[in-house]
C-alpha cells in the first residue's frame, strides 16, 4: 500500500497541505521526510509515539526518514500548546538531552547506511549571522500572519516575548535547510504544529521557487479526555529506568476499552484485518486485546524479553487468560504459560527479623512506594483500597508479618485495582 493511505487507515493524518501530491510523492520509490522532536527531558514519553510510529510506517514504505533532534530550538522554547513560556535549558543540558534521545530512537528506526537520518539542529542554527538571517530569511514573514497562527493567539493572555516569536522563523528555516542539503520535501509532526510547518513549505517556495507538503497528526487524548501518557503517579517514560517496563505494559493493560482498537492501529504494528476483530470484543475477550495491545508496545519499545516478562508476571498477579492462537496470529505474544513467574513486578526486599516483629501496614504501603505518604496510604486503607495477599486490609494499625509471606517468602501488597507491589523475604 502507498504509505499516506497506512498512516490515514490507520489514523495518522489529521490535516496535509496538498493530500493529493503528498499522496503521489509516498508512492515513489523513496523521498526523504523528517520529524522534529524536542529534547526538553532525557527520554521521550508516550505521547510521543504517533510521530515515531509514523516514521516507522514511513521507512518500511521505503522512504528516507530524518530525526531532527531540536538542540537548537530547544535554546529557544516552543510556544505551541504552551499558556506560559517553556523553561530555557543550557547548552549542556540540551546536549545531553539530545543524545539520550539519539540512543532511545535507535530502537525504532534503522539508521545502518544512511537508511534514516538522525541530526541535530544546533548544527546549523547555532551558526547563524543575526542581521543575515533577517535579511535572507526574516523578510519573507509577515508578522500579521504569524500573529494569527494558533501557538501565538494562545500566548497573547500571559504575553509573547520576542524569543518565542523568533521560534516560528527558526522551524521553517529547519525545513528550508533540510530540503537544501537533504532534499527533504516532507514535514510531519503534531497538529500543534500546523501553523509552523506552512510557513516553512512557504519560506522554501519564496527562496527555492519550489513546492514542499506537511502531514499532521491529531493530538492523542483518551476516549474520557485525559492526556496521553499521564497517570495519577505522573508521566510515562520510554526510558526504563524512568518507567519500568512492568510499568509501561501495565499503563497500556488499562486502556479504556473505547480506545484499543484506535490504540492497536496508532501504536503497534499488527496488521489492520487482525485488528478489525476488535469491533466485535467484549468483556474478558476484550482484556485479551488489552493484554495483545500492551505486549506489543512493550515488545518494540523494550524488547520481547521485557514484554515476555510483563506478561508472565501480569498473568501470574491477574489470573488472566492466554490470547487464542486464531485471535491476532501476527502477535508474538506468548500463547501458554508454564510458570509463575513475578520478576517483572516492582519488589523490594525486608529482612526477616523486621517481618517477625511486624510492620504497620500503612508504613508498609508507603514504603514501597504505593501510595506517596503515609497519610495517602492510611487514607487508602481506611477507604478498603488497601490489600495483602488478596486479603483487605481493615485497619490503620493492622500489621504485616512474616505470617503473611507464602512458602516462597513472598507477599503482595495491591492498591486499588490494578497496582501491585512484592515483599521477599530475605534472611540477612
Amino acid at each position: 500500500m502507498n504509505v499516506f493511505d497506512v498512516l490515514q487507515e490507520r489514523g495518522f493524518v489529521e490535516q496535509v497541505n496538498e493530500p493529493e501530491r503528498v499522496r503521489d510523492l509516498l508512492g515513489k520509490d523513496q523521498i526523504t521526510c523528517y520529524i522534529g522532536f524536542d529534547p526538553t527531558a532525557t527520554s521521550l514519553h508516550v505521547g510521543s509515539l504517533v510521530p515515531v510510529m509514523a516514521l516507522w510506517h514511513v521507512q518500511e514504505g521505503g522512504h528516507r526518514p530524518i530525526v531532527l533532534i531540536g538542540g537548537g530550538t530547544a535554546l529557544i522554547g516552543d510556544p505551541s500548546g504552551k499558556t506560559e513560556m517553556r523553561q530555557i535549558l543550557t547548552k549542556e543540558q540540551v546536549n545531553f538531552n539530545a543524545e539520550c534521545i539519539r540512543r532511545q530512537l535507535s530502537r525504532y528506526l534503522d539508521f545502518k547506511d544512511d537508511k534514516a537520518l538522525m541530526l541535530n539542529n544546533a548544527d546549523w542554527l547555532t551558526r547563524l549571522n543575526y542581521i543575515e538571517f533577517l535579511r535572507d530569511i526574516g523578510r519573507h514573514f509577515s508578522v500579521n500572519r504569524m500573529l494569527a497562527a494558533e501557538s501565538y493567539r494562545m500566548r497573547f493572555e500571559k504575553g509573547l516575548n520576542f524569543i518565542e516569536f523568533n521560534y516560528m522563523l527558526l522551524q521553517a528555516y529547519d525545513f528550508l535547510y533540510l530540503f537544501q542539503h537533504y532534499d527533504c520535501v516532507l514535514q510531519m509532526g503534531g497538529n500543534d504544529q500546523w501553523g509552523n510547518m506552512l510557513a516553512g513549505c512557504e519560506l522554501i517556495r519564496r527562496v527555492e521557487g519550489k513546492d514542499a507538503y506537511c502531514v499532521t497528526f491529531p493530538l492523542i487524548t483518551t476516549s474520557s479526555g485525559h492526556k496521553m501518557g499521564k497517570t495519577e503517579r505522573g508521566t510515562v517514560w520510554l526510558d526504563a529506568e524512568l518507567t519500568s517496563p512492568y510499568e509501561f505494559y501495565q499503563f497500556w493493560v488499562n486502556t479504556e476499552d473505547e480506545d484499543v482498537k484506535r490504540f492497536l492501529l496508532l501504536f503497534t504494528t499488527l496488521p489492520v484485518e487482525e485488528i478489525e476483530i476488535v469491533d466485535q470484543l467484549a468483556n474478558e475477550d476484550l482484556n485479551v486485546a488489552k493484554s495483545v495491545l500492551a505486549y506489543e508496545t512493550t515488545r518494540i519499545t523494550h524488547g520481547i524479553d521485557a514484554a515476555r516478562a510483563a506478561w508472565r508476571a501480569s498473568i501470574g498477579v491477574f489470573r488472566g487468560r492466554t490470547v487464542d492462537p486464531a485471535v491476532f496470529p501476527s502477535s508474538s505474544i506468548p500463547r501458554s504459560i508454564d510458570e509463575d513467574d513475578l520478576s517483572a513486578i516492582p519488589s523490594m526486599f525486608i529482612s526477616r527479623e523486621i517481618l517477625e516483629s511486624g510492620i504497620m501496614a500503612y508504613e508498609l504501603f508507603h514504603s514501597t512506594g504505593l501510595c506517596v505518604s503515609r497519610s495517602e496510604a492510611r487514607r487508602l486503607i481506611l477507604q478498603g483500597g488497601a490489600y495483602v495477599n488478596e486479603r483487605p486490609v481493615k485497619t490503620v494499625d493492622e500489621i504485616v508479618s512474616l505470617k503473611d509471606a507464602d512458602g516462597s517468602g513472598r507477599i503482595m501488597l495491591r492498591k486499588g485495582k490494578k497496582k501491585y507491589f512484592l515483599i521477599q523475604v530475605r534472611d540477612q
